[in-house]
């Protein structure tokens, strides 16, 4: 079966926000009649907002449908064992044209308790940030839930927080249980655990498109929220072209930067595992399988784990992000296994 699988290409999702904007449109993307763009969905298998293949015969079907027949030949068969037929991840570019809310997501253990999948651990690469563009990562300093919840029902939370100013390239690793927010003026590309649970803590007291405040989840936030301080949020790197350059690597995900002006090939043959190349700038392509999927930023492109390799070839300069799961790096548990306290420790003050 696997000669039938080839680089899958998918339509995009447009999620109009009260806080979105209109860069979306720059990269080539018609999202009419939508006002706007706050979040272009690039790959998902969230129910209800699965992909749509756009190329090959297998176009018009959804991801978790090919799931359903490729199964391990389509994300690697640990990754299959542990995921079942629902795509494991959520990649997403996010334009905020306003600031917003400040939020947090449960991990694994406690989605779990809560009847849901799993939780949201997730990592920003910035494309694009404004001269006074901030984002929230965790808390200043170290504080007490009752402190916590003094300062919220004031009204002022905000000043608990910690403050990063990003500039484009800058990536943040944000896990599970970590306060949040991306401020006002910033685009950036999102790679996330397949879930849309959010807590809600302060949204600036405003209204959504129809005047009416939107839900906060003060109750359900409490038990998510890891009071642990972060002194420096931002990933350190330093990348050579035409080589791989490690962003983040957790049990969720593995995100590598690669920025290419000239052929480079990878090898696959020993990860179980799918591959995802995200073009976050320029204009690219991927060949593996006999087939070659051109892309420009904002699209991706979904390498079976059958492949054993992959070329990838810019028009001048791009850039790309470079998405797997590798079973080595979460032990083989499956889904519906808690997982170890003490990764889930050490990830919580990454």
């Amino acid at each position: 079966m696997d000669s039938f699988l080839y680089p899958l290409k998918f339509l995009p999702l447009y999620k109009q926000k009260v806080w979105g904007g209109n860069r979306i449109k720059a990269l080539g993307f018609d999202y009419d009649p939508l006002p706007n763009c706050g979040e272009l969905w690039a790959l998902s298998g969230v129910e209800g907002n699965e992909s749509v293949v756009e190329n090959g015969f297998l176009a018009e079907n959804h991801i978790n449908e090919l799931l359903e027949i490729y199964m391990g030949e389509l994300i690697g068969e640990k990754n299959f064992d542990r995921f079942g037929t629902e795509f494991p991840l959520l990649i997403k570019l996010i334009d905020a044209m306003d600031r917003l809310s400040i939020q947090v997501h449960p991990d694994d253990a406690l989605a779990q308790r809560r009847g849901m999948e799993n939780g949201k651990t997730e990592m920003w690469y910035i494309l694009a940030a404004g001269d006074d563009s901030e984002i929230v990562d965790g808390f200043e300093q170290q504080v007490t839930p009752d402190e916590y919840k003094q300062f919220l029902a004031a009204g002022h939370v905000e000043s608990l927080l910690h403050i990063e100013r990003p500039q484009p390239g800058d990536t943040f690793f944000i896990p599970a249980g970590r306060i949040h927010a991306i401020g006002k003026d910033i685009l950036l590309a999102e790679i996330q655990q397949s879930s849309d649970c959010t807590y809600r803590i302060y949204d600036y007291n405003r209204p959504d498109a129809d005047g009416q405040l939107r839900q906060l989840h003060t109750e359900e936030a409490l038990d998510a929220i890891d009071f642990t301080p972060t002194s420096d949020g931002k990933t350190h790197y330093t990348y050579r072209p035409n080589a791989t350059t490690p962003l983040a690597q957790c049990p969720y995900f593995t995100t590598n930067l690669l920025a290419i002006d000239k052929p480079l090939r990878k090898d696959f043959s020993s990860l179980d595992s799918f591959v995802v190349y995200l073009c976050v700038e320029g204009i690219a392509a991927v060949n593996s399988m006999n087939t070659v999927v051109p892309l420009h930023a904002g699209e991706c492109v979904l390498v079976p784990a059958v492949a054993d390799s992959v070329e990838l070839f810019a028009k001048g300069k791009a850039r790309l992000l470079e998405v797997y799961i590798d079973p080595d790096q979460w032990k083989g548990e499956s889904r519906n296994h808690s997982h170890d306290n003490d990764w889930l420790a050490e990830l919580k003050t990454t």
